[in-house]
């Protein structure tokens, strides 16, 4: 009897770990996981209608850009644009699009040169790019997010 009761004493004693329980808080939770969260990038890129059948995030970002692109080049062209000096100068277009998928350009970056040659550059580049296509928002963790980035334009007058 003895061993029997010294067993159901160790028994008993030992388990007491098993009925332990941690108590989890949310805050916790969500301090993990903001620390693993990549704010830099997102699960899809804002496209164009004519962007959604690329499967690729690369491919989506990459059609899009392109898309913004051949816009601006297109309306860009019907300008007369006369300058004194051949310019050759990379335009840097920051640019938002909202969690609605509204089109900004909040910041026009160029050279000197390229602005005392074309003073109106900066209205006639956020012209061109009014009366954009639907633009999808980006999307980061099935939610609509709104995204900043910077567009490259090369201008080339000679």
């Amino acid at each position: 009897m003895n061993r029997f009761f010294l067993l159901i004493l160790v028994l008993t004693w030992c388990s007491c770990d098993y009925f332990d329980k941690k108590k989890v808080y949310t805050e916790d939770i969500l301090k993990e996981e903001l620390q693993g969260f990549n704010w830099k990038d997102v699960d899809e890129y804002p496209s164009f209608e004519s962007c959604e059948s690329a499967n690729d995030k690369a491919l989506r970002k990459a059609c899009f850009e392109n898309t913004l692109r051949t816009i601006l080049n297109k309306n860009l062209s019907e300008y007369q644009i006369v300058v004194s000096e051949e310019i050759n100068d990379t335009v840097q277009l920051q640019i938002t699009i909202d969690n609605q998928g509204q089109f900004f350009v909040d910041d026009i970056i160029s050279n000197e040169m390229t602005k005392a040659q074309i003073p109106q550059l900066d209205s006639l580049l956020r012209k061109s790019l009014e009366g954009l296509p639907k633009i999808s928002p980006a999307i980061k963790r099935s939610q609509h997010v709104k995204t900043k980035f910077v567009l490259p334009v090369i201008i080339k007058i000679e």
